[in-house]
């Protein structure tokens, strides 16, 4: 979730002098709002007004949050390459329009008391089904934590501001653990990394992934690259290497392309043995009409909307546009697998 700025100027109403991201993500709504648990990676900062940002210091109305809240998301992800971007403040001012809006936050910290309590564990109910989560990123942009924070945002890398090829084991074990001990039914872990507009996991992101498994992690759930990237379900674990663009002005190949993955968690109640034991995803196309038109940006359902063009066409949309919708599903097969989609499962 990001808001580059052709974006956030879209979201302004200026009759009413006030942003507004909700009709711009109205057709993921009914899929967030039908799930037990809704989670999402927020790459921007939410470090206050009036003077917004875009790439490459992001800083985004408040009102990303509200409506994120509103579409029926809990938790975001925090902690990624942009999480300093408006440095210490802005990260904690972006957790605090987090709680006033009620959305669960996990990766960064405003104090280390906040980072200690459960080493930035946090423990969600899905329908009953009890997950820890936790959340990581590779680096920072060269952007230093400022010294006497270093609480404030989980890196997974110890050399995160050179090449960012060294694993911290030790902090994942010891957060690791304390998740264990509160005695979840899953483990879920998000993960910030990967090589940008790549389509393919790289051998670091296999390496640390199977360090993860091998921790007792259920589900691995990857973001960064911008674009999809394949994922992998089996004996019950599911790890996502990279969920692609969601929000973002991004309009190559690929970057205006994702998807929704719906994951349903089964527990034996004699057992109390607990597992992925289905997966399907949604794929959605970022539609950018281009600058001066009305109601520039629309995330769509791909079928959903070549649905409602046969019938007459309610958004518009051009015979490009619907191309390019029939070419979004097309890269998500190729990508993830036609299996998958939930229209082909």
């Amino acid at each position: 979730v990001m808001s580059h700025m052709p974006q956030t100027n879209d979201a302004y109403d200026s009759t009413a002098d006030v942003y507004d991201y909700r009709p711009m993500i109205r057709y993921a709504k009914p899929y967030f709002t039908q799930a037990d648990y809704a989670v999402a990676n927020l790459e921007t900062t939410l470090s206050g007004g009036p003077s917004y940002s875009g790439y490459p210091a992001f800083n985004t109305p408040d009102a990303l949050a509200e409506a994120l809240k509103d579409a029926g998301l809990d938790l975001v992800s925090t902690a990624n390459n942009h999480s300093l971007d408006k440095r210490f403040d802005g990260l904690s001012r972006t957790l605090d329009v987090l709680d006033e809006v009620g959305l669960a936050h996990v990766g960064t910290y405003r104090t280390r008391e906040e980072r200690d309590a459960r080493h930035g564990v946090v423990l969600a109910d899905v329908g009953g089904i009890q997950v820890a989560f936790l959340s990581y990123t590779y680096g920072t942009n060269g952007i230093p934590v400022k010294e006497g924070k270093e609480f404030c945002l989980n890196r997974f890398n110890s050399d995160y501001m050179t090449t960012m090829s060294t694993p911290d084991y030790g902090l994942m074990e010891a957060d690791l653990a304390a998740a264990r001990a509160m005695d979840p039914d899953l483990i879920a872990v998000i993960m910030h990394w990967g090589v940008e507009y790549q389509t393919r996991e790289n051998s670091y992101q296999n390496q640390v992934n199977d360090w993860l498994k091998e921790q007792g992690v259920d589900l691995v759930l990857g973001g960064h690259p911008h674009v999809l990237q394949p994922y992998v379900w089996e004996n019950g674990d599911f790890t996502c290497y990279s969920m692609g663009n969601f929000i973002s002005a991004q309009k190559d190949r690929y970057t205006d392309t994702t998807v929704i993955y719906q994951l349903e968690l089964t527990k034996d109640p004699v057992t109390g043995e607990t597992a992925v034991t289905d997966v399907s995803y949604v794929p959605f196309l970022m539609l950018n009409r281009g600058e001066g038109a009305e109601e520039r940006f629309l995330l769509l359902d791909c079928y959903q909307a070549l649905a409602d063009y046969r019938a007459g066409n309610p958004e518009k949309l051009s015979e490009r546009t619907v191309q390019r919708l029939q070419t979004a599903i097309e890269d998500c097969h190729s990508i993830l697998g036609a299996e998958g989609d939930f229209k082909q499962s």
